[in-house]
């Protein structure tokens, strides 16, 4: 202990001890006046010196220059701070941003913290049972990295798995990581896209644009030479024609995929979603009606509010609507449902659904890229038909604002894609 700190107790002892003398002395000489009095003055003096002694030490000990008046046990001291570490260390093993599971010497999978639990719970994977067998699978390297993927509610879930063997007591154990990279995944894979239409785009763009020019160029000189016959000037003319008229369809054509990669930011603001409901139901329910079918939007609870671009988030559910449109147009009672809910984790989530044939097995993960399509090739600048960019806009506009957006398949048939907030 240091003798400075040690010391500074000495004067409360003192002061104690004056005190108490006082009071002795005032008990003894209680039938004289005036030894009373002095007896009384000294204990005085020793209770204000106590007291003001006792006021330093509490300064000193909260400034670190003094030890408590009751310091306790080394013993219990350590014990004290391995136990508020290990208390910590639990905290931010249950706050982790990645799921922990541990593996017992038996292969059992357990959760260790708060992202692994909302997993197995519902809301988290579709089927929790089979996530847990496939996690205790063996694997071939003890600290390797795999991309594993399960389905949950918002569809299909990619991952980065990661593993470590430990050996605890004796015990061989596994500690197991995985790491949520699905919007990672998409934010990449969006860019990539983005730039590859853009370049795409705009060369062919640049190779157009002469073709076209040219081809009327010679037409025009072909009809004021006129050196060929009738029949060679018609065939002539009808090639350049053909050209011209290809070059500026297919102009047309990329024209349309430029509006993949080149969106404008969104501006976001508080948006009510029961009124952006109204307004799609008014453009689109008579319709619906029209072909003996219905179109019921629904917001639960109506005071439901997202910050959003309106103007956005409207293209994106349109281009959503008619999908459904052309998916349900050989039924004779087609059916569109679209729904605004909170759900698990305070997310917002907005379901289109129909009740048409659905996605092809196998191509759920090929929908939302550009060019492809499960319809039939649209001619260039033609309304109807596949062009493969209106889930390839929604994608990127939903993303955009923060969001994302997945097919899901119903039980009960059809199409739904649920855009989650």
């Amino acid at each position: 202990m240091d003798s400075r700190r040690a010391f500074s107790r000495w004067p409360l002892l003192l002061w104690a001890a004056l005190m108490c003398v006082g009071a002795a002395l005032a008990g003894w000489q209680h039938d004289a006046p005036r030894p009373l009095v002095l007896a009384l003055l000294l204990m005085l003096s020793g209770l204000y010196g106590a007291l003001g002694q006792m006021k330093r030490l509490l300064l000193l000990a909260e400034a670190g220059l003094a030890e408590p008046l009751r310091a306790p046990p080394e013993s219990a001291r350590a014990a004290e701070l391995t136990q508020r570490r290990m208390l910590r260390n639990e905290a931010l093993l249950e706050h982790a941003p990645v799921a922990l599971w541990h593996q017992s010497a038996q292969g059992q999978v357990l959760p260790l913290n708060n992202a692994a639990r909302r997993l197995v719970a519902p809301g988290g994977a579709t089927d929790s049972a089979d996530l847990l067998a496939r996690l205790a699978q063996p694997r071939e390297q003890s600290a390797g990295h795999s991309l594993f993927s399960f389905e949950s509610e918002r569809g299909s879930e990619r991952c980065l798995l990661a593993g470590r063997d430990l050996v605890l007591g004796q015990v061989p154990e596994r500690l197991l990581a995985l790491m949520p990279i699905e919007t990672e995944l998409e934010a990449e894979t969006l860019k990539a896209w983005r730039q590859l239409v853009h370049v795409l785009t705009h060369e062919i763009m640049n190779s157009l644009t002469p073709i076209s020019s040219l081809s009327r160029t010679a037409r025009d000189l072909l009809e004021e030479q006129g050196g060929a016959s009738p029949e060679d000037r018609q065939d002539l003319t009808l090639a350049m024609d053909t050209i011209a008229r290809r070059a500026d369809s297919l102009a047309s054509f990329v024209g349309n995929y430029r509006r993949v990669s080149e969106l404008p930011e969104p501006k976001l603001a508080p948006l009510r979603l029961s009124e952006l409901f109204a307004r799609l139901e008014k453009f689109t329910g008579a319709e619906w009606a029209a072909r003996g079918g219905a179109a019921v939007f629904e917001v639960e609870p109506a005071s439901l509010t997202l910050m959003a671009d309106g103007g956005q988030l409207e293209q994106a559910l349109l281009n959503l609507i008619k999908n459904a449109a052309q998916a349900t147009a050989g039924q004779t009672k087609p059916r569109l449902h679209v729904a605004a809910r909170l759900v698990r984790g305070g997310r917002l989530s907005i379901e289109v659904r129909d009740n048409g044939p659905g996605v092809p097995a196998g191509l759920e993960n090929d929908i939302f890229l550009p060019f492809f399509s499960t319809k039939p090739l649209a001619k260039p600048g033609a309304a109807e038909g596949g062009q493969g960019i209106g889930l390839a806009v929604v994608r990127n506009l939903v993303h955009g604002m923060g969001g994302s957006v997945r097919h899901v398949k119903p039980i009960s048939g059809g199409a739904a894609f649920v855009l989650s907030f």
